[in-house]
Formats: C-alpha cells, sequence, structure tokens
C-alpha cells in the first residue's frame, strides 16, 4: 500500500469513443437541452402569469418542471462541453460535488410524485375537502419537507463518498458522475456506502413508490364508480401522465443502482443513465401539458395579442 498512487483526478468515458459520432451526439443532445429548457421555462412562465394556474397541482407541477430544468443542467452542459472539447478530466471534489446535486434533485423529483399523486388523490376522492386539506400553508410545508429530505440524502451520500480513496482505475464510465460507477473504482472499502444505497433506496424509493402508487388504488375504485363517462376521461387525463412519469423514471433508477454489478454492462449504464437524466425532463413537460387543456387554454391565451384579449372581454 505504501508505494501505491492516489488519485484525485478523473476521467470520464463519455457517451462513446468513436470520433465520428461525436458531431452527431453533440447535436442531437444539444437539441434535447434546449427544447427541455424551453418546455419546462414555458410550463414555469405560463404557472406564473396565468391565474386559473394558481392551484396546488400546478404549484407541484412547476416545481416538477423547475427540478427538471436543474436536474437537466447538473449533467447535460457537461456531457455536451466533453463532447465538444474531448476534455473529459473531472477533479474529485467537482465529481462528488456533482453527485450531491445530481442525487439532491433525483430525490427531490421521486418524493415530489409521490406528493403530486396524494395531491390528486385528495382532489379526486375527497373533492369537497380539497381546498382546506390542500391549502397553500400545506402546499409549502410539503415542499419545504421534500427539500429538506432530500438535502439529508444528498449530504449522507457524498459525505460518504468523501472518505473514499482511490488508486487503480481512474476512468469512469459513464459521461458524467454517478455514484455506483464512483464505487467500482474505488480501492477503499465500500460496504458502508453500499449499505447506504440499499437503506435509503428501500425507505425513500421504496416508501415513496408505494406512497405514490398507493392512491391511485382509491382512485381508480372511485373513477369505476362515476357514471359520466366524460369526468372519467377527465380524471384519466390528469392521472395517465403521472403514472407514466412515475414508471420511466423508477424503471431507470432502479436498473442503474440496485441491480447486480458483476457483469459491468457499461453501455447499458450510459444508456440507463440517458433515460434518468437526459430523457424525463425533456419528456415531463410533454407529457403533462400535450392533453391539458388548462394549459393549452394558457399557451393561447399569452399568444393572443394584448387587444384581441380586450376584445374578448
Amino acid at each position: 500500500m505504501g508505494n501505491q498512487t492516489f488519485l484525485n483526478e478523473f476521467v470520464l468515458s463519455g457517451l462513446s469513443d468513436f470520433p465520428s459520432l461525436q458531431l452527431g451526439l453533440f447535436l442531437f443532445f444539444l437539441l434535447i437541452y434546449l427544447l427541455t429548457l424551453f418546455c419546462n421555462l414555458l410550463i414555469i412562465v405560463l404557472i406564473v402569469t396565468d391565474s386559473h394556474l394558481h392551484v396546488p397541482m400546478y404549484f407541484f407541477l412547476g416545481n416538477l418542471a423547475g427540478l427538471d430544468l436543474c436536474c437537466s443542467s447538473v449533467t447535460v452542459p457537461r456531457m455536451l462541453s466533453d463532447l465538444h472539447t474531448k476534455k473529459r478530466k473531472i477533479t474529485i471534489t467537482a465529481c462528488i460535488t456533482q453527485i450531491f446535486f445530481f442525487m439532491f434533485f433525483d430525490a427531490f423529483e421521486v418524493i415530489l410524485l409521490a406528493v403530486m399523486s396524494y395531491d390528486r388523490y385528495t382532489a379526486i376522492c375527497k373533492p369537497l375537502h380539497y381546498v382546506q386539506i390542500m391549502s397553500w400553508k400545506v402546499c409549502v410545508q410539503l415542499v419545504s419537507f421534500v427539500f429538506s429530505l432530500s438535502v439529508l440524502n444528498s449530504l449522507v451520500h457524498t459525505l460518504c463518498a468523501f472518505r473514499l480513496t482511490f488508486c487503480g482505475s481512474h476512468i469512469i464510465e459513464n459521461f458524467f458522475c454517478d455514484l455506483p460507477q464512483l464505487l467500482k473504482i474505488s480501492c477503499s472499502d465500500i460496504n458502508m456506502n453500499i449499505l447506504l444505497i440499499f437503506v435509503f433506496g428501500f425507505f425513500l424509493g421504496g416508501g415513496t413508490l408505494m406512497l405514490t402508487l398507493l392512491p391511485y388504488v382509491s382512485i381508480f375504485q372511485t373513477v369505476l364508480k362515476m357514471q359520466v363517462k366524460g369526468s372519467r376521461s377527465k380524471v384519466f387525463s390528469t392521472c395517465t401522465p403521472h403514472l407514466t412519469v412515475v414508471f420511466i423514471f423508477y424503471f431507470s433508477v432502479v436498473y442503474n443502482y440496485f441491480r447486480p454489478s458483476a457483469n459491468h454492462q457499461f453501455v447499458g449504464d450510459k444508456v440507463a443513465s440517458v433515460f434518468y437524466t437526459v430523457i424525463p425532463p425533456l419528456l415531463n413537460p410533454l407529457i403533462y401539458c400535450l392533453r391539458n387543456q388548462d394549459f393549452k387554454t394558457a399557451f393561447n391565451y399569452v399568444l393572443t395579442p394584448a387587444r384581441l384579449r380586450v376584445k374578448q372581454i
């Protein structure tokens, strides 16, 4: 051990080692990133400017759009820079800092999806008490609680990551610093880190997944009792997008964090990473807004010239 050289810098393997693919990948992911910024910013602007969207459902959706902006910005700009400059070096401090923010926004989104599920349950199953239960004070308290829990989750994992030493391979087989890939190249004892991943994954991930899905049992029971078909379709139009986002997000995260690591399928790791870092922040606004009449109305209102709005009034 005395002759080992401890590393303080890593090299990200990136998405591809083929030079002929670099430009195409750069343009493709640049387009996705710009669309992600535009779509999520549009949602936030519409929610802030349109008073009809000042309700708890869209308050949480606005927070989700902000999270998608931040989560995408933690990983994609660095990936684009590496594709363009081909300089993939990153210091340990910068790497673990990226892990902290990525895990923070990821945990925030997971728990927020559970909160949004409870909001839909209250609106559909307890409509007469919805205003009292989901008051603005409660909404702010819920988001504050989610924020605190997400910070705790990120701090625990990153503080334990700072105690690791690296003396072998310096290549992280991904296009950004992610905890599973970092642990694979550590020459320290990583049992504590793995234990924390499973403990927090079970209580935070498993618990929030249960809290996300259980309300839909009551929601679907309530929907089946509805006599008016139009009411059913309206409920499904608000619930189906939420469930779609949940399943895409959880499937890709579970694949990356909790599958057996005996076979190092680096290509699979990178594909899974794209599916929970790059794709969801773009899909979320599209899934939530394409079939949402309130957003369509708000968008048309924003595009309508001011003089025409006055005439309509």
